[in-house]
Order: C-alpha cells, then structure tokens, then sequence
C-alpha cells in the first residue's frame, strides 16, 4: 500500500500546465505558487536551469531531478559528435538557481538571450520539469504544431496511451 501512496504524491506532484509571467527588470520570474511547496519538499527550493538541445526555450529542473540527468549526460562517451553536443549544451549551459523568499528565480542574461526571452514568457509543466519560452515564441509554435500534418494516424500515435 506505501508504493501506491508514493506513486499517486509523485503523480500528483508532477509539473503541468501552462502559466503566462513577466520577467521582471532584472529577469527575475515569479514561480507560481501551486509549485512552491513540491519544489522546497524535492529540492529545498533549489533548481537548475540550462538551454534545451532543440528548441529556443530554457529547462528548469528541480536540483534532485537534474542531478540523476547531469550523470546520464556525463556517463555518455565523449568520442560521440552527438553525445559532445548534448554534454555542451546541457551540461555547458546548466545553472544552480534558489528560489528566493518572494518564490522567484533569476534567470541570466545569456541564458535569457538564448532563448530569445524578453518581459513576457509561458512556463510549460513537462512532469519532472518545465520548459521556460518566449511567450511570441510559444505562441508561433503551438500554431506550427497545430497547422501540422503527420505522417501517421492520431490514433496510432496515441495506441500507446491509454486514457
């Protein structure tokens, strides 16, 4: 019975939906405050953030989640063109954040250019972690995606997901 406690609190817990925020002056974001408590219950309110391999939006992971990825992406072996790809931009760009006592985290200048982000920004839940984007940015993505044709049926797509 314990298994299924832990396993329902972490589903529970897990990141989603959508938040727009305004970066502040000094490119300060407000978490929003559902998060809070699962982020100083994981991580004691530390994070880090970093650049993500294929879009023009940042990743922000509690420190805990990050730490198990950092060594993934570490153990790869380095004589790969990909595997050093990787390593450069998530390791190479990785920050450690706190969540400060007004629940904002500073996101750098480089890091902020990167991805394009200037006062208005969408937080996207991915379930372990969030994807920070240029609120222009994610809104031409999601009208990309949504204009988009496949190459395979919605439902073979979905086969896997039961509902």
């Amino acid at each position: 019975m314990a298994i299924f406690v832990k396993l329902w609190e972490k589903m529970v817990n897990m990141f989603k939906g959508i938040h727009s925020i305004n970066l502040d002056g000094k490119g300060r974001l407000t978490v929003p405050t559902k998060y809070r408590n699962t982020i100083m219950d994981q991580s004691n309110g530390s994070m880090v953030v970093t650049m993500d391999t294929e879009e023009k939006c940042l990743l922000l992971y509690p420190s805990n989640i990050w730490s198990s990825i950092e060594k993934k992406i570490n153990d790869l072996p380095s004589f790969s063109k990909n595997h050093r790809r990787i390593q450069r931009i998530l390791v190479g760009h990785a920050e450690d954040l706190d969540i400060d006592s007004a629940g904002r985290i500073l996101l750098s200048k480089p890091l902020r250019l990167a991805a394009e982000m200037t006062k208005k920004i969408t937080l996207i839940g991915q379930g372990q972690k969030f994807e920070i984007w240029s609120e222009e940015i994610w809104n031409s993505k999601v009208n990309n995606w949504r204009a988009e044709e496949t190459d395979e049926s919605e439902q073979s797509v979905l086969s896997d997901l039961i509902i």
